[in-house]
């Protein structure tokens, strides 16, 4: 029906004219991407600003490690700095050793001992759960970006097709095939497809850049939880 009235002489000039008077199936797929594409944005800020934050998070700790040369002391400097995946790591991994070890932190803290083999294996467990949880919780809302990204084409694929047969049956109702008939019908029916891909685009190139920054993370936490069972050995606290 929308086909014979732009045919009828309100035909669109601006690709916004050409929203305006386009089928209510294209309108609400339309709605569909906008919200997909609204989201995609507010998590990529959302995602961009909690690295940011890790990154400056990061900086602080390993700067006040770097100022102490024992355990206890960098735990008492450490633990003064706002919470994040670094000291909780550190926390987590002192906080098992003093259980197994009372009074380990100490100035003679290998006054009890080095852990078995099986105490040093569940060190690395408590460890490795921990940096596993960081990582998740960094990773969080991240996968919606990848389905975003993905749906967001086919939904303008399905737009396109809804256009494309809402045309014809506007077509077929005219009795009219020529391209003045034709082109208003195929030109909404390809908003919808341009949409889909302006959604897509932008949360598929930044779900790339977060799980690289996710696995950098990951290593990060891997590597200090590693410097850490290392800490522990020289100050016979394992």
């Amino acid at each position: 029906m929308h086909v014979m009235l732009q045919a009828s002489g309100s035909l669109p000039s601006t690709s916004w004219e050409l929203v305006l008077q386009s089928s209510p199936e294209t309108k609400v797929v339309l709605v569909v991407i906008t919200v997909f594409s609204v989201l995609s944005w507010f998590i990529i800020g959302l995602k961009w600003w909690q690295f940011r934050g890790v990154r400056r998070q990061a900086h602080r700790f390993f700067n006040e490690l770097e100022r102490t040369t024992r355990l206890q002391d960098a735990y008492h400097a450490v633990m003064k700095l706002p919470p994040s995946p670094f000291n909780r790591l550190f926390r987590e991994g002192l906080s098992f050793v003093t259980e197994l070890k009372p009074g380990g932190l100490a100035a003679d803290g290998g006054k009890g001992g080095a852990l078995s083999a099986t105490q040093l294996e569940a060190l690395k467990a408590v460890l490795g759960k921990e940096v596993a949880a960081e990582r998740d919780l960094m990773a969080r809302f991240v996968s919606w970006l990848a389905t975003i990204g993905s749906v967001g084409p086919l939904l303008g694929l399905l737009g396109t097709v809804l256009g494309v047969m809402d045309a014809f049956i506007g077509i077929a109702s005219r009795g009219s095939g020529n391209l003045s008939a034709v082109a208003p019908g195929v030109a909404e029916a390809l908003v919808t497809t341009v949409a889909g891909l302006a959604a897509a685009i932008p949360a598929v190139i930044a779900y790339n850049v977060f799980v690289n920054r996710l696995g950098l993370f990951a290593g990060e936490l891997e590597g200090f939880a590693n410097e850490l069972i290392g800490s522990m050995a020289r100050e016979g606290l394992l």
